[in-house]
């Protein structure tokens, strides 16, 4: 899938479940203080990103992420494994 594609549909639904403005995401902008969930809501986030891109996340793949790019990264190296 290519990352254009990825990043249209994580923003999309960032900004329709999440109710994050559009202007505020930013491939450097930091993820957790932009998006300022709590750890209900980063198991939303996991279930709203395995049901869009059908891939499987665990707690460790998200160590190192902190912007939208590095999530970004991280679920185009999901979906093309």
């Amino acid at each position: 899938m290519e990352t254009n594609i990825i990043i249209e549909k994580v923003d999309e639904f960032l900004i329709e479940e999440f109710e994050v403005e559009a202007a505020d995401i930013a491939p450097e902008a930091n993820l957790k203080e932009t998006l300022d969930l709590d750890s209900l809501d980063y198991v939303d986030l996991v279930v709203a990103i395995e049901a869009t891109f059908g891939v499987k996340l665990v707690g460790e793949d998200f160590v190192g992420v902190e912007s939208f790019q590095h999530f970004y990264d991280l679920i185009e190296r999901k979906v093309n494994a």
